[in-house]
């Protein structure tokens, strides 16, 4: 069973995926090769990320986190940097860097108050039940970059030690995305991400499915050089 710490010192290094899309609403599927390079995130990057939040669908004001956990403890507010290439079985290619952070509710000072509104209803396959031992994490997903959009994201995510997975739900204005990794081996890990049509009501929970992706991606040896 890994800690979130553990789990995201894992994910550090130089990953490679083949993996399969099935574009559900046009009846296609597509296979793409991927590498992935990812560091850890200064203190001064998560920095630079938490001052890019703003209201959006899931806050009604920039994330503020606790200022003394902050300072000494900024370890527990884990993040990575990805820069990956992927090249298409046509041979179309796409280049991307991004950084994420993850704010645990517990350091959330603008959660209780988030509480009280109405939340967007997650998709089925991301809702979590938990108990009141429960110790499973949960909190905001935040990055300078969107995949299907341009410019800062706000999502949830869910990390589950006993499974050693991680799962971020991530909302669009057009889509909603549920991607999920399990480390399954220290240099195995499975992906999968559902991506959803974004209902018009918030209380609607998406369920008509665009895509469904899946692979499994290999951690690559150190270099010696």
């Amino acid at each position: 069973m890994l800690k979130i710490q553990e789990f995201f010192e894992i994910c550090t290094g130089l990953w490679k995926t083949e993996r399969t899309y099935h574009y559900v609403d046009r009846a296609e599927i597509e296979r793409s090769f991927t590498e992935f390079r990812v560091t850890a995130l200064t203190k001064a990057e998560k920095g630079q990320i938490l001052a890019l939040s703003e209201p959006n669908v899931l806050t009604t004001a920039p994330l503020q986190v606790d200022p003394q956990t902050w300072q000494t403890a900024d370890e527990q507010f884990p993040g990575f940097a990805i820069a990956f290439q992927t090249r298409s079985e046509t041979g179309e290619t796409l280049s991307m860097s991004l950084k994420a952070l993850f704010v645990p509710d517990i350091y959330a000072l603008s959660a209780q108050e988030t509480a009280a509104l109405p939340q967007p209803v997650l998709p089925q396959v991301a809702e979590v039940p938990l108990a009141s031992e429960s110790d499973i994490i949960q909190g905001y997903y935040l990055r300078d970059e969107g995949y299907s959009e341009a410019g800062a994201i706000a999502g949830r995510f869910t990390y589950q030690p006993i499974r050693q997975t991680l799962e971020m739900t991530t909302y669009y204005q057009r889509s909603v995305a549920v991607d999920q990794m399990r480390i399954v081996a220290p240099d195995i890990r499975l992906r999968t991400i559902l991506t959803y049509r974004r209902p018009l009501q918030p209380q609607e929970a998406p369920h008509q499915i665009n895509l469904i992706g899946f692979g499994v991606e290999h951690r690559q040896p150190l270099s010696l050089g």
